[in-house]
């Protein structure tokens, strides 16, 4: 059984936040550590609402170019998680949102989680090279040397057939059920 030291890491956050809080206002006080905590928290609403909107955007874009979306996606849930960490009140979690606006922090967090997200589709069009882009996040794969791979089975629909059991009440001939008479 493998360790995880999230779980810690998330019942020890309150202690750190409050020890943090502790700190500040005796550095700055307590009306200014207020202030500060109100000030983040609005520009992590700020940043959670102009951030989906721009991420609609850069989708959008990518789209029509015929572009590939991950490098829009990966930076847009990274600025979503930004802005969530920083709407909660706390200075960990706002150093670790503030930290996370910064692309070289994004892209060193997507190379260091990136391997480990799975993407299931495709979202290149055809004539377009399969294989990571130059410069992309490249935690996006779709090869097909990946394929055997997969726990996915894609079957056409003349592939595919059920056999309903006879007797069935969930059949859809009406002379196989077997229901009650009223």
């Amino acid at each position: 059984m493998r360790f995880s030291f999230l779980p810690i890491v998330i019942l020890m956050m309150p202690i750190l936040e409050i020890a943090g809080f502790i700190i500040v206002g005796k550095a700055i006080g307590l009306w200014l550590t207020l202030a500060l905590v109100l000030f983040t928290s609005f520009l992590g609403l700020l940043i959670l609402r102009l951030g989906g909107i721009g991420m609609v955007r850069n989708l959008q874009d990518a789209g029509r170019t015929g572009a590939q979306p991950a490098d829009e996606l990966v930076n847009g849930a990274m600025r979503v998680v930004a802005g969530i960490l920083l709407f909660i009140p706390g200075f960990i979690t706002d150093i670790l949102g503030l930290l996370l606006l910064s692309p070289t922090v994004r892209r060193f967090f997507w190379k260091a989680f990136g391997p480990r997200v799975v993407v299931a589709g495709s979202f290149r069009q055809s004539g377009q090279q399969s294989g990571p882009q130059h410069g992309d996040f490249s935690g996006f794969r779709n090869d097909p040397g990946h394929a055997g791979n997969s726990k996915v089975v894609d079957l056409d629909e003349e592939e595919f057939h059920r056999e309903e059991p006879k007797g069935s009440p969930w059949s859809h001939k009406p002379d196989d059920r077997d229901l009650p008479k009223p």
